[in-house]
């Protein structure tokens, strides 16, 4: 083969791999109600409405481990629970409330470095077996007045005793009514409490995979 053919055929067998190659992901970002392209299959929730409080626990050492086990704060879920989210606070608006979230998606390596501090399956769920926080499809949070005061709901965000069980009723009946309000807010636009944690709500309209990506800190 001459030095002429053997320049066209790799310009061809360039070309040939190069359009095999996907695409890669473009960045996304939900705005208003319009669904732009999402990063890695996730939104940021407060991009789709900025009223929502964030007080993201894990990116800070005020947390049951004592220990940051994010590197920065973020709320990025699956588009479909963002936009419930989304729905959920526009119902507490009419009522002068509005949501605050504690934790969000929870990438499997963040997962990992929670199991690290507390590797117990009582507190923390394996990083084998995966959070549904890993599926970007579960919420830790609660709800704050006008001025951005969180309603009374018994406990603090991951406190482990039976106060915190959704069962529990030796508490306040404004205590009990907060909690059914949340309960009642979520269940409304497809989530569902556990008994242990009057915080954690999981989307239950669809299963997504774990996850190992990590949002880029600025």
């Amino acid at each position: 083969m001459t030095p002429l053919s053997l320049f066209a055929y790799a310009c061809a067998l360039s070309a040939t791999l190069h359009l095999q190659e996907p695409a890669p992901a473009a960045p996304v970002v939900l705005r208003g109600d319009s669904l732009a392209p999402v990063r890695s299959g996730f939104v940021d929730l407060v991009q789709l409405d900025s009223s929502i409080l964030l007080d993201i626990r894990y990116a800070t050492a005020n947390n049951f481990t004592k220990a940051q086990i994010y590197d920065c704060p973020a709320c990025l879920l699956r588009p479909e629970v963002a936009r419930a989210l989304v729905q959920a606070n526009k119902s507490l608006k009419k009522r002068g409330l509005r949501l605050k979230m504690f934790d969000c998606y929870r990438p499997r390596p963040y997962q990992q470095r929670l199991w690290d501090k507390v590797p117990d399956p009582n507190y923390v769920t394996p990083p084998a077996k995966g959070s549904m926080h890993s599926r970007g499809a579960a919420v830790d949070l609660t709800i704050v007045d006008a001025r951005g005061v969180a309603l009374d709901m018994g406990t603090p965000y991951d406190f482990f005793g039976p106060e915190a069980h959704t069962d529990y009723t030796k508490l306040p009946q404004k205590v009990l009514d907060n909690r059914r309000l949340l309960r009642e807010t979520l269940e409304a636009t497809g989530f569902k409490g556990i008994r242990t944690e009057w915080w954690h709500f999981s989307w239950q309209k669809k299963e997504y995979p774990l996850s190992n990506y990590v949002w880029p800190c600025e």
